[in-house]
């Protein structure tokens, strides 16, 4: 009789320790919040105050900059922001791009903005050397595109194999910003689709999956998600945040905090089956902090004193 007891006393206890265990995940798993984020800083000019940059990203959970190489922000400006943005554990990707780098005749002009980031490492520490590359070429964005949409991709096909092939000797991680419906794209080679052939060319691709809706956003990733699963690569999908013409279905701008901060944890919770998924790349820093600032008149007024 004790015996069954005791089993029956055991069996609820058992029982918890089950469910207890199948919570673990969950109880484990960060929030959202702190899940990798990347972010696209356009004015380079910023860097010049990294304290209140780095902040902001260390407290939004940005551990990627992809920052735009400028003319007018001297070498001792990127080496003192990297140097500062690595002891936060960020890395600062290069960032440039022209439409008209696709075409063969502009190959140059981006082959001097990799050569430039290269030899800016070899003279760096590497405590302030750039991480990686990412190259924003939307050539669609031509008049060329419409009439002569495949000698264009075979262009600047051409082009990406140098770039990538440049960036791989310099040790440097490379992806490319690139629409949603790349994957609609035949590649040059005839070997697939665009999207599928880029990723087997760049290390990550961020998607400009622009929608006002996380599952939206997540929808439009997919296919490229998918792909990177199977070719071991990694996709950032893109959130815009800045005011646009293209209409209000596609970015944030004016949109409460709260739908915002809520849309974010749609997409990690959506694409959290796919092993691809690199976090979320937010478009833009600016736009970003303004966003924030807006919604807490505290750290407005911190942001106008800074």
């Amino acid at each position: 009789m004790g015996d069954l007891l005791a089993k029956a006393k055991a069996k609820p206890r058992m029982v918890l320790v089950v469910c207890c265990l199948l919570l673990l995940p969950f109880l484990f798993k960060s929030s959202s919040m702190e899940e990798h984020k990347a972010t696209w800083l356009w004015d380079a000019s910023l860097i010049e105050n990294p304290g209140k940059i780095l902040a902001f990203c260390k407290e939004q959970g940005v551990d990627v900059i992809f920052l735009q190489i400028q003319k007018n922000v001297e070498a001792d400006q990127y080496r003192h922001f990297i140097a500062a943005a690595q002891q936060e554990d960020i890395s600062v990707h290069a960032l440039d791009g022209r439409p008209q780098w696709a075409y063969q005749e502009q190959q140059k002009e981006a082959d001097g903005f990799i050569e430039w980031v290269l030899d800016y490492n070899d003279k760096a520490s590497p405590e302030e050397r750039f991480a990686g590359i990412q190259l924003d070429v939307e050539p669609y964005q031509l008049r060329r595109w419409e009439r002569e949409q495949s000698s264009v991709v075979s262009e600047w096909s051409r082009n990406m194999e140098k770039w990538t092939d440049m960036g791989r000797r310099g040790g440097l991680y490379m992806s490319a910003a690139v629409p949603f419906w790349l994957g609609k794209v035949e590649a040059a080679d005839s070997s697939g689709n665009l999207s599928r052939w880029m990723l087997g060319r760049f290390d990550a691709l961020a998607v400009m999956s622009y929608r006002d809706s996380g599952e939206k956003m997540v929808d439009l990733s997919k296919g490229m998600l998918s792909e990177a699963d199977e070719l071991g690569k990694s996709v950032w999908i893109g959130m815009e945040l800045g005011d646009t013409e293209e209409g209000s279905h596609v970015s944030f701008f004016g949109k409460p905090l709260p739908v915002m901060e809520e849309e974010m944890k749609n997409v990690y919770r959506l694409s959290d089956s796919y092993s691809s998924f690199a976090g979320l790349a937010v478009h833009h820093y600016e736009a970003w902090h303004e966003k924030m600032a807006s919604a807490d008149p505290k750290r407005k007024q911190s942001s106008m004193r800074n």
